[in-house]
């Protein structure tokens, strides 16, 4: 069913009792949990009745001062009546009453992030009527305080610790370790107390009205679509605020009607290593929040698990047999039906199982890859369909370290393998303490007895997480895969005493800003900083990365100027250099003292003096670099940055400078005055250097056909030299260069007696360049658009500053994203698109490609495609991305072609 049919003024979809108004693929307008439920319905599967408030209504809530639609309140009356007749219970009966839970449910995944209100409907009289229905007194209190702790933190805004501490108080006087172990007295005396402490902070009793109940849950929803932890996790992840939340409204079940009732979360493949078993957790005698609060330390799935984690408490396939052999069954249907790995909870009540949620599952990029590659070796999906399966901006999880094996461990504490990977860094309890030192460049470790929602910012910036409690599908697990930081949960032994600053394992205590190390693939915390190794990019990566080859159009180069830099975008697949900086080569302490020679020379012979000396460093720099590329193309770009970059900055460097040297310091000094620019990066940099100071772009090009020569002398393959002039703006400055690089190239071929291919061109930075793209490509073979400065002409942004006002623009909704982070499209985009028309409009088939950070983020990259340029070059761990992204950019073009 296609939303552009739907009736702007529906903003209700019925699902359960065998059917559904909407269906998997309404994701957008129904979220995507409520958009599963609906397919899960149709599917015959067991799932609660209930009903979903669209996605629009939460954005006409936002537009609309947050009021709600004039039909909505008549549509969710109706919306339950239809819950009533499937259940045959009545929303606040006494004798007969239907609890509903409400939840979240954005189009895309977003766990823990907003608000759920569970056991709604529950008032004074209705618990009586819950309890005489389920003939356990017991099971309705511990029903009613859950909904009045959740209700009152969610909706009215009350601090949850609270109520945990009169819980805490009614457990010590009763001596009693677990919530289990309460009675239905016990209870009621709870609820009578949450009950007391509601209307003593807010002035006010608990509301008691169930319709009151459901709208002021429905209200807390929405408006947690805007909440801090949030609006941290959609800029994380790139969620457009404009989206809006689902609210899903549900009949109740009940995990926590005794020992034959039972709730838990499950994955049809594991989350972190994908390996194709049953995986996850569940607990008896309990509510769906147990589980992924971290609350309680749940049990396996599978006795195989049980096993394995050496754990004695039975598994569900051993305490609910019968349940459980049902369950295997709808799960398996459940993946072959949306053939992805699935993230489902679920629920049993008295031996009846019911489906809650199913999902496509939050995954490590290594379990993504051998997800996407064990579905199509399995038939279910295609080898296209296992590119677009894997985020590419997931594949920086893979390409660094991970622990020696070789190394000595020396373990403080062992947990649950939460996330993969390792990680070092100084022990932090705090998430603000952890974001402040995070900026500060520091690497810390965050150790919580759990995590919540609002640590979000903390795990960030955080290198790894340890808990001491929760499980595998507890929030700290699922939120660290998600941003590919290691945890380790359910770290039992370490005791926290965070206003001492430390903690405490095996005897051993270790304060905030010592350094340990953990090892999420083993749910281990060692002492001190462990020996790191590189990963092996073979097996799944090999083979995924493979398949994405076959299909990309877009060639993919790197960003690089060093020997090791070379090496590790070789090693990743880059398939030529795209950009080499030349400038990085002459900070060199071997060199610097000719640079800053050459620079006070007070004419050209004194200047060529000083290049002389440059000239062999030059050569050698580039015969490293084309010995390592094997005859690919390597772009590089003649000097660019202003002449003062390469002198002092205070007076006593100067004088330190001019000692070491035997420069004259006050002529070191004056120069350094002269040189001196109010806004360098738009002064006597780039290309204009070449015209002021030929001499230094011929050194350049000498070096370079020297170098290439010296290659093919060597019997090795002929490099391929792309010579890029920086910061062009007019066709008379590109003529100018291309005949000065073209005549320096003859001499020294000529010397050489050698014939070498190459090719000159520029980059692309400033919009006049762009909209004269003709003019240049007269003279210029290739671009590259450098769409740093490109991004910096056309704004008017300095990139170096932005970063102080950028996130005010993105928070209000002027930026979408940091346009230095991700292409502005519509405004450098339609530069680079004007540029490629011209350009090739006067030399058809030019060369053509990016080298900015952007040649590293996918969204960027299907730019690229979108307008036809030839190649993406980025730093080279990111060449691994921008394969997969290059990829999936041409399977989404073809897309749009049928």
């Amino acid at each position: 069913m296609s939303t552009d049919t739907l009736s702007k003024s529906r903003w209700v979809y019925s699902f359960g009792g065998g059917g559904a108004d909407g269906d998997a693929s309404m994701k957008n307008l129904l979220g995507g949990k409520g958009a599963n439920l609906a397919e899960m319905s149709s599917l015959g599967l067991p799932v609660p009745p209930g009903f979903t408030i669209t996605t629009e209504a939460c954005v006409h809530y936002y537009a609309n001062g947050r009021s709600y639609p004039a039909e909505l309140a008549e549509q969710v009356k109706a919306g339950l009546a239809k819950v009533e007749q499937v259940t045959g219970k009545v929303f606040g009966d006494a004798k007969n009453p239907l609890l509903v839970s409400v939840r979240s449910g954005a189009r895309a995944s977003m766990p823990g992030m907003m608000d759920t209100v569970l056991n709604l409907g529950l008032n004074d009289q209705t618990v009586a009527g819950l309890a005489d229905l389920a003939g356990d007194r017991r099971f309705a209190f511990d029903s009613y305080r859950r909904f009045i702790q959740m209700y009152s933190n969610v909706v009215l805004d009350l601090d949850h610790h609270m109520f945990e501490e009169i819980l805490d108080e009614h457990k010590d006087r009763l001596d009693v370790y677990v919530d289990t172990g309460l009675t239905a007295e016990n209870w009621e005396a709870v609820v009578t107390d949450y009950k007391a402490l509601v209307e003593r902070e807010l002035g006010k009793p608990f509301p008691q009205d169930p319709q009151e109940q459901l709208w002021g849950a429905i209200g807390a929803v929405f408006a947690s679509w805007m909440n801090e932890r949030a609006k941290f996790y959609r800029r994380m992840h790139d969620i457009p605020e404009s989206w809006g939340t689902a609210v899903n409204v549900q009949s109740m079940v009940f995990g926590n009607m005794g020992d034959s009732s039972a709730t838990g979360v499950a994955f049809t493949r594991n989350p972190s290593t994908g390996e194709a078993r049953l995986y996850g957790e569940f607990l008896i005698n309990a509510q769906g929040e147990d589980v992924v609060a971290g609350i309680r330390t749940p049990q396996a799935l599978t006795r195989a698990a049980r096993e394995e984690m050496g754990e004695k408490a039975p598994s569900m396939e051993e305490a609910l047999p019968e349940v459980f052999t049902q369950f295997k069954s709808v799960v398996e249907k459940l993946e072959q039906h949306y053939r992805d790995m699935q993230d489902i909870e679920f629920t049993v009540e008295k031996g009846r199982l019911y489906m809650l949620q199913t999902r496509n599952g939050k995954r490590t990029a290594k379990a993504a890859l051998k997800v996407a590659v064990d579905l199509a070796s399995e038939g279910l999906i295609t080898k296209e369909e296992a590119v677009m399966r894997v985020e590419p901006g997931s594949l920086d999880q893979l390409l660094h370290p991970t622990i020696d094996p070789t190394s000595a461990r020396d373990v403080i504490t062992a947990g649950l393998p939460a996330s993969p990977g390792a990680a070092t860094g100084k022990v932090v309890f705090d998430s603000d303490e952890a974001e402040r030192l995070g900026a500060a460049g520091e690497a810390v470790i965050l150790v919580r007895d759990e995590t919540s929602p609002e640590d979000i910012h903390g795990m960030h910036a955080a290198r790894g997480i340890v808990t001491a409690r929760g499980g595998m599908t507890s929030h700290a697990a699922v939120v660290a895969r998600g941003m590919g930081r290691p945890c380790v949960s359910g770290a039992g032994e370490i005791q926290i005493y965070e206003a001492k600053g430390e903690f405490r394992a095996r005897g051993r205590v270790f304060k905030a800003g010592d350094i340990i190390t953990i090892d999420g693939s083993k749910g281990e915390v060692l002492a001190g900083t462990v020996k790191m190794i590189e990963p092996e990019l073979s097996g799944d990566f090999a083979t995924l990365m493979t398949w994405a080859d076959q299909v990309r159009r877009l060639k993919v180069r790197a960003n690089a100027e060093t020997p090791l830099d070379a090496r590790t975008a070789r090693q990743f697949g880059a398939e030529g250099i795209g950009l080499c900086r030349t400038e990085h080569m002459f900070f060199d302490g071997d060199r610097i003292a000719a640079v800053r020679e050459m620079i006070l020379a007070d004419d050209e012979a004194g200047r060529r003096a000083a290049l002389a000396k440059i000239l062999p460093m030059q050569r050698a720099d580039f015969v490293e670099l084309f010995t390592i590329m094997e005859g690919l193309p390597v772009t590089i770009r003649l000097l660019d940055p202003p002449l003062h970059e390469f002198l002092p900055h205070t007076e006593e460097d100067l004088v330190q400078v001019a000692k070491a040297t035997g420069l004259n310091a006050e002529k070191l000094m004056r120069r350094a005055k002269e040189l001196h620019e109010t806004n360098p990066m738009l002064g006597h940099r780039g290309c204009r250097l070449g015209v002021s100071y030929p001499e230094i772009y011929e050194m350049q090009v000498r070096a370079i056909f020297e170098a290439a020569c010296e290659i093919v002398a060597s019997g090795k393959a002929a490099p391929i030299p792309e010579i890029m002039h920086p910061l062009v703006a007019k066709g008379e400055e590109m003529r100018y260069l291309r005949q000065l690089t073209d005549r320096t190239a003859k001499q020294v071929l000529e010397e050489k007696g050698q014939t070498i291919e190459y090719m000159v061109g520029t980059m692309i930075e400033l919009p006049r360049a762009a909209i004269r793209a003709g003019d240049l490509a007269e003279n210029a073979e290739f671009f590259s658009f450098g769409t740093n400065d490109l991004t910096q002409t056309t704004f008017g942004i300095s990139r170096d500053d932005s970063g102080r006002f950028l996130n005010a623009y993105i928070d209000k909704g002027i930026f979408e994203k940091d346009p230095f982070v991700s292409l502005d499209q519509e405004g450098v985009g339609d530069l680079i698109r004007i540029a490629a028309e011209r350009g090739r409009a006067v030399r058809p088939g030019a060369k053509m490609g990016i080298c900015g950070e952007h040649g590293g983020d996918p969204a960027s990259i299907s730019f690229c495609e979108e307008v036809g340029l030839d190649y993406v070059s980025c730093s080279p761990f990111r060449v691994p991305i921008a394969r997969l992204a290059a990829a999936q950019a041409a399977i989404g073009e073809r897309e749009k072609d049928r």
